[in-house]
């Protein structure tokens, strides 16, 4: 059974009316997937301990962050609306990658319905994140026995710049960011690998750029876990996209990535990343891909 992590809170927070985030997508993929009847399991997370955020982020932003104490201007750069529900969710989000880490210690695969929160930096927050779960994640993954390195994979279509920066100075943490390059965040710090690609690019030069070079990088590097960051913006009819990749494309990438893995008994914590369309049940599919390929996976031990 393929363990899948949720919560109902990921998707009760209050926003604005008409605010762009797609914060329905994940109530909405969470009953797509219990009515398939699929051989999964769902697990529910509880709230991240701040003990788990100190060793990322910076003291004061947490204390400021967490008490509703953070200018406003730094809360309009994260893009939301200060609340209690904003907070409380943000830590069980993080509880829920944490989570799926272990679970996929344990089973070798496991999968987060929500996460990727890449553009947050040490002190402040930046495009829908809070904090930084990527590599909360891979600091919680390097505290168990046996890994001694984590590769995050992040192809989210925009830059992770928050780990790219976090991650800079932490060489057992190799950070790969495959995203379309003239797009959100304007500073790209450098990633150990960084992969922009153009926009408009499709399936067959997304998938043969980046898949052989994942390839290259696992040989490279020999991680002894994969934190993937399997973000759908890359699609072509994505609000903040600028890629033209299609559900296949999609399908495809997710497959090579967990395949890649499994092929060298690599275990996989994967998170669903973003993926912003005004209507959120056109995102439910393009999300559902990731445990498509990844149950497609698992059959095959």
């Amino acid at each position: 059974m393929l363990p899948l992590i949720y919560h109902p809170i990921y998707s009760d927070f209050p926003l604005p009316e008409g605010h762009r985030y797609p914060l329905q997508k994940y109530r909405l993929l969470y009953e797509r997937l219990s009515a398939c009847n699929l051989p999964v399991t769902f697990d529910q997370p509880t709230a991240a301990d701040r003990r788990v955020i100190e060793p990322v982020h910076d003291h004061g932003y947490i204390n400021h962050l967490i008490k509703g104490e953070l200018p406003l201007a730094k809360m309009r750069r994260i893009g939301f609306p200060w609340s209690e529900a904003l907070i409380t969710r943000s830590l069980t989000s993080l509880g829920g990658t944490t989570l799926t880490v272990d679970h996929a210690l344990e089973t070798g695969l496991a999968i987060h319905l929500t996460g990727g929160y890449h553009h947050a930096h040490y002190d402040f927050g930046s495009g829908f994140c809070l904090f930084n779960d990527l590599m909360i994640a891979a600091r919680h993954a390097l505290s168990h026995r046996g890994i001694d390195r984590v590769l995050i994979v992040d192809c989210d279509v925009h830059h992770g710049d928050g780990t790219a920066a976090l991650a800079a100075d932490h060489p057992d943490i190799i950070t790969f960011s495959v995203h379309c390059e003239k797009n959100f965040p304007s500073r790209k710090p450098p990633s150990t690998i960084d992969l922009p690609l153009p926009k408009g690019t499709g399936d067959d030069d997304y998938l043969g750029a980046f898949l052989p070079l994942l390839e290259l990088a696992i040989a490279q590097y020999r991680p002894d876990m994969v934190i993937y960051d399997a973000g759908v913006d890359i699609h072509r009819d994505d609000a903040l996209g600028y890629l033209d990749v299609s559900t296949n494309g999609i399908y495809q990438r997710d497959l090579g990535v967990l395949s890649c893995c499994k092929h060298n008994q690599i275990p996989v914590a994967a998170v669903i990343g973003g993926g912003y369309h005004d209507n959120h049940d056109t995102l439910v599919p393009l999300h559902e891909q990731l445990i498509r390929a990844a149950l497609h996976v698992t059959e095959k031990q």
